[in-house]
């Protein structure tokens, strides 16, 4: 566990317990899922975090998907890797994974390939032209985090990531990115 989910476990499970929604049927074989922290919930949490500890950062970057969509309620990030690096392809339940990636010039994709890859977009290159001869393309491009937003709130088994500012009640995070210079306030 990261420090940053370390220090807002706290938020994080005073949000579940407020959740209003209820368990849902599991897949086949009885496993029931967990309950979903509503994303609105999630991000004020993280918003009043940000608040009190701010500084130059940015805010965190939110890994999504549709709200009570996506069999899963959280995300290590060893899974999130799989899942962008295309080497994981199916949820547990064998329903294929959607992911979808922001342009590569954009603040939040460089940030969030940098967390994850540990390279730019540009230096990823080479990774892709290697998948690409093994049939493997990278995750589409949308241009927005509203297109991500509205993609991944419409499409079943899809993720994305977005600022967590920009976090609303269409999609439930499963995983949070704290950005190299640490968390910020959203700007408004």
């Amino acid at each position: 566990m990261t420090l940053a989910l370390r220090i807002l476990s706290p938020f994080i499970l005073a949000a579940r317990r407020g959740a209003r929604s209820g368990r849902r049927p599991g897949p086949p074989g009885g496993r029931a899922r967990s309950r979903r922290v509503p994303g609105t919930l999630l991000a004020a949490a993280l918003l009043a975090f940000a608040q009190a500890h701010g500084g130059n950062a940015a805010p965190p970057i939110a890994v999504v998907v549709g709200h009570h969509q996506a069999p899963v309620s959280q995300l290590a990030p060893s899974l999130v890797l799989g899942i962008f690096g295309r080497k994981r392809q199916l949820w547990d339940d064998r329903s294929p994974i959607v992911a979808v990636n922001l342009p590569a010039a954009h603040p939040l994709r460089r940030d969030f390939s940098l967390w994850l890859f540990k390279r730019t977009p540009e230096e990823m290159q080479d990774y892709w032209n290697d998948q690409y001869f093994h049939g493997v393309l990278p995750p589409p491009v949308l241009g927005s985090e509203e297109a991500v937003l509205r993609f991944v709130a419409s499409t079943a088994g899809s993720i994305g990531y977005v600022s967590a500012c920009s976090v609303d009640k269409r999609v439930d995070v499963v995983a949070l990115v704290q950005s190299p210079d640490g968390w910020a306030p959203c700007p408004h």
